[in-house]
């Protein structure tokens, strides 16, 4: 046990610590937990159905070797900027640093030499200048595209090298419970649904993605680790014709724009730009559908999609806002008759639910088959809903025809990062022998942020 290492979850966060202490020379055993599957073996059945199986235990979208990474828009964002609050932890220039080291990891793995958003300044002055008049700030990241089917390519070599060196991953088994005596964690409990088991371990590392974040805040509750409510993000993916987007796609290629529109000032913000990508599904726990998107390298569409997403953040006497979040989505399947819903922002102006024949009439046609055309408006908050409207009209200042009737709003769009745990520069949680990682512990958001920490958490380790 003295040297053992025990890490939950196989997404960016956790591979990137077994990573990262091979590569300073550890000899700790390292042994990885994933209740999915190797990378190699994940495999979404809509590409043969067309239509989401709804897939049990979960959802092969989001779990497995590399979480929802490998089946994301693969996209690597190269600022401190960019990617949640880990900076304000470790400091800005330790995460700048330690993103130019982790790009170099990804990059020795296959990734494509390529960076998007650095050529034209001049261009990007200007986008900025319309930013500002609409009252929003223009966030210029560059961008490492991986490409979602590029991705998993670059993540099954990354599990080979973790193979090759002796780190232990083991597919099909979920973390139940931790094992705490004396206020210390000494490993984990698992099962695979028949038989369970014990790992023990002098360092228990937890980096479950947004997928386990509500089983951390649960693990938290009951065994007083530090933490507090953060934000949950609630809102839509947008989809427009490639035309609309063609300067910002090529000029950016994802154009990250914050504001706060009136009346309620909450912060809202573009998030996970595709330019000819495909709007997707994924399912969490409960059956709960949500939207994502994703871009090939190859394989193009016709249509921009990308993430508004409204930030919410509860304290007294709420305090449980993945609960909030869950039950808005919960209400949206219920209208779709569990599949994504569909609406033209036109339509939301005007009142009225879309339907089917309206989107086949219209020029932007929805790259999800299976999303069912109503009224997102009767399931979504007001507050939300306000904010989301009055920032697609001040992003139409910015990207002229962005708000148009046909403009596709799919729901719900829901991140799921409250749940942030109390640590110090070096991880630690108040429970000795605990640290906790990624999108899950609430202090990061994407790839490159959560393989930062991964990166951080193996050197200290060492």
């Amino acid at each position: 046990m003295s040297d053992n290492v025990v890490i939950v979850g196989a997404g960016p966060a956790g591979i990137f610590t077994a990573v990262e202490m091979l590569r300073k020379g550890s000899k700790k055993k390292i042994t990885i937990i994933e209740k999915g599957r190797a990378v190699e073996k994940r495999a979404c059945p809509k590409a043969k159905t067309g239509q989401c199986m709804n897939c049990k235990p979960y959802c092969h979208i989001t779990t497995g070797f590399s979480g929802a990474g490998a089946f994301s828009d693969g996209k690597l964002s190269l600022s401190y900027e960019v990617g949640g609050d880990l900076p304000s932890l470790i400091g800005e220039n330790l995460a700048q640093d330690t993103i130019d080291y982790t790009d170099g990891i990804y990059l020795e793995f296959g990734a494509d030499t390529h960076v998007e958003g650095v050529g034209d300044p001049e261009e990007v002055k200007e986008i900025r200048k319309r930013a500002i008049h609409a009252g929003l700030k223009l966030v210029d990241c560059p961008i490492r595209h991986m490409g979602t089917e590029k991705a998993q390519d670059i993540y099954y070599r990354i599990e080979q090298y973790l193979q090759e060196n002796g780190v232990e991953l083991i597919f099909g088994w979920e973390c139940t419970d931790l094992i705490l005596e004396d206020g210390c964690c000494k490993g984990v409990r698992i099962t695979d649904g028949k038989d369970t088991k014990e790992l023990t371990a002098a360092h228990t590392v937890v980096a479950t993605g947004r997928r386990g974040a509500d089983w951390l805040e649960k693990i938290c509750a009951e065994y007083s680790i530090a933490h507090q409510p953060g934000t949950v993000d609630i809102g839509v993916r947008v989809e427009v014709r490639n035309e609309i987007m063609e300067t910002v796609n090529k000029v950016l290629y994802e154009s990250k724009l914050i504001g706060y529109p009136q009346p309620f000032k909450n912060k809202v913000r573009t998030f996970c730009q595709n330019p000819g990508g495909f709007v997707s599904q994924e399912n969490y726990d409960n059956d709960l559908a949500v939207v994502n998107g994703h871009s090939f390298k190859d394989t193009k569409s016709n249509n921009t999609n990308l993430a508004i997403l409204c930030s919410h953040n509860f304290s007294y006497p709420f305090n449980q806002p993945i609960a909030y979040a869950q039950k808005i989505g919960e209400l949206t399947n219920m209208l779709g008759a569990g599949h994504i819903l569909v609406q033209r922002f036109g339509d939301i102006l005007d009142g009225k639910r879309t339907w089917e024949k309206e989107l086949s009439q219209s020029n932007v046609r929805p790259t999800l088959p299976d999303a069912v055309a109503g009224d997102i408006t009767a399931a979504m908050p007001y507050r939300a809903m306000i904010n989301i409207i009055n920032f697609i009209k001040a992003v139409d200042y910015v990207v002229p025809g962005f708000a148009a009737n046909e403009t596709l709003l799919y729901s719900p769009e829901l991140k799921f990062y409250s749940n942030r745990v109390k640590m110090d520069e070096d991880f630690n949680t108040n429970v000795e022998g605990l640290h906790c990682l990624g999108d899950s512990s609430g202090w990061t958001r994407g790839l490159m942020m959560a393989s930062v920490m991964g990166v951080l958490m193996g050197r200290k380790l060492v």
